[in-house]
């Protein structure tokens, strides 16, 4: 199956677990990948191992926090390629911790990579979609968006804004054959994941197994499932979603 043979895809945090499994999953169905993430070396490997099954790839190595990066980034895809018909905006990060433990940094980093960077690649990227007659951006949000969650406040509020902005804009560009969707995961077993219990003092594979027991299920999702629902709202079978926030979570709940 080749839905995406033709098409060029743009991906953000490339390199992530998330990432890495959308960069597969749009190449081995036939997508001209542009990848985008902060480290040469790894998009280096990635694109490595991705050439090996004749996928179509090109790298912008560069960093989300730099405003110019993001807002060209759409731009540089486009001249590569010739064409921009999928954007993944997938990079993201995850601040834990109560308000009173929270700081300015926390506050300013959590919004500039999971709200500002979306925003502006989302901004020059739809006029070159318009002028093409359509395309799909399809955000990486989160259950934690949509729903509260405990101690996880500037996490909460970066991804909700993003959720928020999906819907936006499926709304106001739907009549330009633009399509802009959300896949809304809850845990994945991604190596930010298990960075963050190992930041506090937990054995992540002991954690891992503590959250599959919470999860109805019987597990939490590996980066794959998530990509297999990326790669859906960016297809023709997805066609009459707009807006949409595709809750990806195993029957968990969030609280």
């Amino acid at each position: 199956m080749e839905r995406f043979k033709g098409q060029v895809a743009l991906i953000t945090g490339a390199c992530g677990g998330i990432g890495q499994a959308i960069a597969r999953k749009l190449g081995s169905e036939g997508a001209y990948l542009i990848l985008a993430d902060q480290s040469a070396d790894s998009l280096a490997s990635l694109v490595s191992e991705l050439q090996q099954s004749e996928v179509q790839v090109e790298t912008i190595v560069g960093n989300l926090l730099n405003n110019d990066y993001c807002d060209q980034l759409p731009n540089k895809a486009f001249a590569m390629a010739g064409r921009l018909d999928i954007i993944a905006n997938n990079a993201g990060l995850m601040r834990r911790g109560a308000i009173t433990d929270s700081s300015d940094d926390d506050y300013a980093l959590s919004f500039a990579i999971n709200v500002e960077a979306p925003f502006r690649i989302c901004r020059a990227a739809i006029p070159i979609m318009a002028q093409a007659g359509g395309g799909c951006i399809v955000n990486t949000a989160s259950c934690w968006g949509l729903y509260p969650g405990p101690d996880h406040v500037i996490y909460c509020m970066t991804k909700s804004a993003l959720a928020t902005m999906t819907k936006c804009l499926g709304r106001d560009h739907a009549h330009q054959n633009i399509r802009v969707n959300a896949v809304c995961p809850n845990e994945v077993d991604t190596p930010m994941l298990r960075t963050g219990f190992k930041i506090r003092g937990l054995d992540p594979d002991k954690a891992i197994d503590t959250l599959n027991r919470s999860v109805p299920i019987g597990r939490i999702a590996q980066p794959q499932e998530i990509a297999d629902v990326v790669a859906f709202l960016a297809s023709d079978e997805s066609s009459y979603m707009c807006g949409a926030c595709v809750e990806v979570n195993g029957a968990k709940p969030v609280y």
